[in-house]
């Protein structure tokens, strides 16, 4: 008999619509905000909001201020660029493993990936939401297909932590071209087992779209604090 679906709890609804608002900068970095404020805008009691928040104070997200409610963290840029870095040595260390070591690889995935990416302008996707998730699920199964279950264990960690500003790559049309012509030359690369150009191509790829990912992330954050201004 399968397993029954796992529900998620009030406090996990709360996490995830808090997370997202901070990622779509409804949140601001700096923003204050009590309990009583979230649970009535979501209609819900303070509880779950309580778990929640304490959820992403853990992540790094928000943290509690004494007597007067919670805040907002700033972008932690360094912490970004060192995970960025780490993020970097897995991903060219399981490509160099996808050349390498061909009893471990799982060629289903690598299969999987080329049916995304090696495609045809026409037959590209422009939903950027989408492509987003088509991106980071690109490196993911990069790493998981290499066979080291630990290695990938970490990336998915890392991955998650960098999400929140990660998925702004996307919101511009030329970003999701390069990132599909970008990982077609990786792919392509990893069928000829040429470890080293998967490698280089890959690190380029990572670095551009770190940088891009600052300058839309000052952006925008720019731009939110305007709006925040103007309603105030």
């Amino acid at each position: 008999m399968p397993d029954a679906p796992l529900r998620r709890s009030r406090a996990d609804e709360v996490y995830e619509q808090l997370k997202q608002d901070v990622s779509d900068f409804k949140l601001v970095p700096g923003d204050r905000f009590t309990e009583t404020e979230i649970s009535e805008r979501l209609g819900v009691s303070r509880t779950p909001v309580r778990q929640a928040l304490f959820r992403l104070q853990h992540e790094g997200f928000v943290e509690v201020l004494f007597r007067s409610g919670w805040r907002v963290l700033p972008f932690d840029f360094n912490q970004f660029d060192e995970l960025y870095d780490l993020r970097m040595v897995l991903e060219t260390t399981a490509v160099h493993r996808l050349c390498e070591n061909a009893l471990k690889v799982n060629q289903a995935m690598l299969d999987e990936l080329t049916a995304i990416w090696l495609v045809s302008p026409e037959q590209r996707s422009s939903d950027m939401e989408q492509v987003s998730r088509w991106d980071e699920a690109f490196h993911c199964a990069l790493v998981a297909a290499a066979g080291n279950a630990e290695m990938a264990r970490v990336h998915s960690d890392v991955t998650d932590r960098i999400r929140v500003i990660r998925r702004l790559d996307f919101t511009k049309q030329p970003r999701i071209d390069a990132t599909y012509d970008e990982h077609s030359k990786i792919l392509k690369a990893i069928q000829r087992k040429r470890g080293d150009q998967a490698a280089m191509l890959l690190r380029a790829h990572i670095a551009t779209s770190q940088v891009e990912v600052r300058k839309i992330t000052l952006h925008q954050v720019h731009v939110a604090r305007r709006q925040g201004a103007s309603k105030s």
